[in-house]
């Protein structure tokens, strides 16, 4: 057993060992003194012109930890966490410019209805405190749902569903699960403002699912985030027709399938339609879970019919969809998307529509 301690090479580990003991002592010892003085001291006991230098080189670390703690909390206002998160996920440790990615994730474009009148109505001040406080309640149920918010612009939210760690279907039930909060958290805020002595406001909502590009664009003193694709423009369009359909979420069939929405949402067909910038028609839905029992149970009730009626319009069977519709509205007189369509059909089976006419409602 000895001989083998007192081999050549052991010999020369306990020699590296004796060494780094040795530095290790002496290293503490220069520390001594920044660690005594960190101890109370009495008028009787002056200390010295190292030990002060030490204070001050230990308070200079601590503010410069400190505001460099400041600066990445300011940072992450202005460039999200999750982009971050993102380009690490995809192999990169930087944030530079000209960096992108592909990849698919649940697009959600939130916007006040009626804005621009309600802005009139106030001093810019106002204007800006109401914008605050809106969009402070807004927030949280992005982020409570796995989303991020990319960007404001002006009273619209653009919000992204990208859960590193989950599968696509993941990130689309997050996005209409955070629309469904938006929802409620509204509902509160107006309770607030009609305490208040204030009107209500109501939201629009549109969700869609699919490829885009994320990445950074600027020049050397200002660079943004941004996400670019025909996904987000599907989004944006699907986000402007809730006011046409008097509902408040809308969703992209994409966004339904990779849901499974018929495992966790009430929800029926709105219209087939083509939105603009874009040539292939969609189908849209409208998601309604946060609404009160009766009123989901009538959406449900007469949704099979709504389809019917929309399957016979873009075959124009005109007088089959329009019974389609009319029945529709037997079940539910006060139906606004029954009343849309009925006054649509009357107005196509008048008109003279292309050869090539798809059945798709032009946006």
């Amino acid at each position: 057993m000895l001989e083998q301690v007192l081999q050549p090479f052991t010999l020369f580990l306990l020699a590296l060992l004796a060494v780094y003991t040795v530095l290790l002592l002496l290293l503490l010892r220069r520390l001594y003194p920044a660690q005594r003085v960190a101890k109370p001291l009495s008028a009787a006991s002056p200390i010295s012109q190292e030990e002060e230098q030490n204070v001050q080189t230990i308070q200079r670390f601590k503010d410069k930890a400190d505001e460099a703690m400041r600066l990445n909390q300011t940072f992450r206002k202005f460039v999200p966490k999750q982009f971050v998160d993102h380009f690490a996920k995809h192999g990169s440790s930087s944030l530079e410019l000209g960096r992108a990615d592909e990849d698919e994730l649940a697009i959600l474009f939130c916007d006040i209805r009626g804005f621009t009148g309600l802005s009139e109505l106030m001093s810019p001040q106002e204007l800006m405190n109401f914008l605050n406080s809106y969009f402070l309640r807004m927030n949280d149920p992005i982020h409570q749902n796995g989303g991020f918010i990319d960007k404001f612009i002006g009273d619209a939210i653009m919000a992204l569903f990208d859960r590193p760690a989950g599968q696509n279907s993941d990130k689309a039930q997050d996005a209409i699960r955070a629309a469904l909060d938006l929802r409620y958290a509204i509902t509160i805020y107006n309770q607030h403002r009609s305490n208040s002595g204030y009107p209500p406001i109501n939201i629009g909502i549109g969700i869609h699912f699919g490829p885009v590009i994320i990445g950074t664009v600027g020049s050397d003193d200002r660079m943004d985030t941004t996400v670019i694709g025909d996904s987000v423009n599907i989004a944006y369009r699907l986000e402007a027709l809730a006011p046409i359909y008097h509902t408040d979420i809308v969703v992209s069939a994409s966004a339904l399938e990779v849901a499974e929405a018929e495992r966790h949402f009430n929800y029926r067909i709105l219209d087939w339609v083509r939105v603009k910038g874009r040539k292939s028609p969609i189908e849209i839905y409208e998601i309604f879970d946060h609404m009160s029992p009766s009123a989901q149970k009538l959406k449900l009730a007469n949704a099979d019919l709504i389809a019917k009626g929309i399957k016979s319009r873009i075959q124009q069977q005109w007088p089959q969809a329009m019974s389609y519709f009319e029945q529709a509205l037997a079940i539910n007189p006060q139906d606004t998307l029954a009343i849309h369509h009925v006054k649509e059909c009357m107005i196509m089976q008048k008109s003279t529509l292309p050869a090539d006419w798809d059945g798709a409602f032009v946006l």
